[in-house]
């Protein structure tokens, strides 16, 4: 255990099918589990996870599998039961859940698969399991980015720049027009997950619940958040899940792209404290 502020800071490893998935937890009260972006990690919650912590939420943030210090994938898996298995074994029944991007796709498939274990569900930026992806924009950089994959030469960056221009810069900014501190942070986590989990990469296959055709299912309170700067891509999927989501609420960040946590830390904070103050007893 560490000290982060005024609260204690647990961490630990959970058993998970084949592998293991490593968490941080902190403060007291109404849980909240915080779920990262693709080849990305849990520091993306810096701005988030102490916060929370100190305003009387139970914190938990982890590395999805294949990302960070949790498991390498080494065969098909479902982030949906990786992360009930975490909340059985911290003894977490039901959870509000605050995903971005990957970690948004996890929460709604965890909202049907295992709709007992979650209370409340903010999306960020989300991405929506059975929906494909059709920007040009995000289709020229994917294939840049296979282009990449493999070549000994300058590859690994190439396609953790080609992940930047995509997620981080979004279709409406040039590099040099997105602070260097936020493309350098995310630039780092990117790296490092490429050179961890390198052997992982088409080792299995996720198995997802198929979400864009059972969004109506989702029963509990939804707040929706994107960016004005994202790809069209994304754009699209906060408006669907904000018109098929029995009362959910959709606010866009007119400054953001698709890092809307560190890039609008304010009105994110904001936003998110706002709707789980009204979905949560905290007495």
């Amino acid at each position: 255990m560490t000290h982060a502020r005024t609260h204690t800071v647990t961490t630990g490893a959970v058993p998970v099918e084949a592998g293991e998935l490593f968490y941080e937890s902190a403060g007291e009260g109404p849980p909240v589990v915080l779920l990262h972006g693709g080849m990305l990690d849990l520091n993306m919650w810096d701005e988030q996870f102490s916060l929370l912590a100190g305003q009387g939420y139970r914190v938990i943030r982890y590395d999805a599998r294949g990302h960070g210090r949790s498991s390498t994938v080494a065969g098909d898996y479902a982030n949906h039961d990786d992360l009930h298995a975490l909340l059985t074994h911290l003894d977490v029944p039901c959870a509000a859940l605050v995903g971005l991007s990957l970690g948004a796709r996890t929460a709604i498939d965890t909202a049907i698969a295992h709709p007992e274990s979650v209370s409340a569900l903010v999306l960020a930026s989300p991405g929506v399991s059975g929906r494909p992806f059709s920007d040009r924009y995000v289709a020229h950089h994917t294939a840049q980015q296979m282009a990449a994959m493999g070549d000994p030469d300058g590859g690994a960056q190439r396609f953790v720049e080609h992940f930047l221009r995509m997620w981080v810069d979004g279709p409406y900014r040039e590099p040099s027009e997105v602070g260097r501190t936020l493309r350098e942070r995310m630039r780092a986590s990117a790296s490092a997950n490429v050179v961890r989990h390198a052997r992982g990469l088409g080792a299995g296959t996720p198995r997802e619940v198929g979400a864009a055709d059972r969004l109506a299912s989702i029963r509990v309170p939804t707040l929706v958040l994107d960016g004005e700067l994202d790809s069209s891509d994304i754009s699209s999927n906060a408006q669907a899940i904000a018109r098929a989501v029995p009362g959910a609420r959709h606010q866009r960040f007119s400054s953001a792209a698709h890092m809307v946590n560190v890039e609008s830390t304010a009105l994110f904070n904001r936003a998110v404290r706002s709707f789980l103050v009204s979905t949560t007893n905290l007495n």
